[in-house]
Formats: C-alpha cells, sequence, structure tokens
C-alpha cells in the first residue's frame, strides 16, 4: 500500500468502528479519544494531539463534519472541507484513526467507543466534558491538556483577514 492510500486508510466508518475497538481491546491497547474541528493545522493543534497520543496506544480523532462545523462556529466555516481535514489528521504519525461525526457532539461515538481515556482542552472542567459520565462508568480518565498561547484557528483567520 502507498503512503496515501495508508493516510486514506486511516479515516474510518462508524461501520467499520465495532471491529477496530474489539481488535484493540482485545490486543490490550489503551484508546485515547478526543474530538474538534480541526479547521487549519497549527502548532497548538500539533502538541495538543502529541500530548493526547502520549496518553495511551490508540489516538482516534472525532472530527466535525462540514454541516456540524457551520452549526457550531458559523456560515463562514469550515475553511477547508471535511475531507481535505481528515486526511490532514491521518496523515500525522501519532494519529490512529479519524472519523467524521455530525452531530453538535460526539456522545454517540463515544458511546461506541468507550475509550479509556477522553481528552479536551483545559478550557473545559473534566466533569463538563460531553462523554465524561460514560468514560468514567467504565473507569477511564477524562484529561484536559492546556493549549498553546497564542495559537487557535480564530487567530490565525483574524491575522490573514486583517493584513
Amino acid at each position: 500500500m502507498d503512503k496515501l492510500e495508508v493516510i486514506k486508510s486511516k479515516i474510518i466508518q462508524k461501520d467499520n468502528l465495532k471491529t477496530l475497538i474489539s481488535f484493540w481491546k482485545f490486543k490490550d491497547k489503551k484508546i485515547v479519544f478526543t474530538n474538534g474541528c480541526f479547521d487549519i493545522i497549527h502548532r497548538g493543534h500539533i502538541e495538543y494531539l502529541a500530548k493526547a497520543a502520549s496518553c495511551g496506544d490508540i489516538l482516534i480523532i472525532g472530527l466535525n463534519t462540514d454541516e456540524s462545523v457551520k452549526r457550531l462556529k458559523g456560515e463562514t466555516r469550515p475553511l477547508q472541507d471535511e475531507f481535505s481535514r481528515a486526511m490532514v489528521l491521518a496523515s500525522l504519525s501519532f494519529v490512529d484513526n479519524v472519523i467524521l461525526f455530525n452531530e453538535d457532539t460526539p456522545y454517540e461515538l463515544i458511546k461506541i467507543i468507550q475509550p479509556d481515556i477522553l481528552i479536551k482542552g483545559s478550557d473545559y472542567k473534566p466533569e463538563d466534558i460531553v462523554g465524561y459520565e460514560v468514560v468514567k462508568d467504565k473507569g477511564g480518565a477524562v484529561i484536559t491538556i492546556d493549549f498553546v498561547d497564542g495559537y487557535s484557528t480564530t487567530n490565525i483567520i483574524d491575522k490573514i483577514t486583517n493584513k
């Protein structure tokens, strides 16, 4: 399989998720889950995702579809389509899988995945993170990771549009 096919193969459908989860659990892999829009990948995203990946064996990213990003961020977003955003994330060596979700939150996805570790940015209190009770009820951990100061997609968009 060539490198591009390897990247594409990391973008999975919900139909394939249960089989992969069963395999990883059989192999006693610690599954880490995080989610977001990831519209313009920047240093803050890279550091956040690398730290998330270091918390376990398998990193799964729930990626908001274009439709859900529009609902959450407004009509001018996303800047990149969902397949492009998924490809960029899947190309990162420490990302195992990317799965799109169309809901406003990844709650249903978290219920299916049942991650050992759920991760979000430290702008959330752990108990306010969507899926907290799903992960805690199974004995998992909910972790927050600090953002890198000065790095956000909104800041990048503002810099570009104000030049």
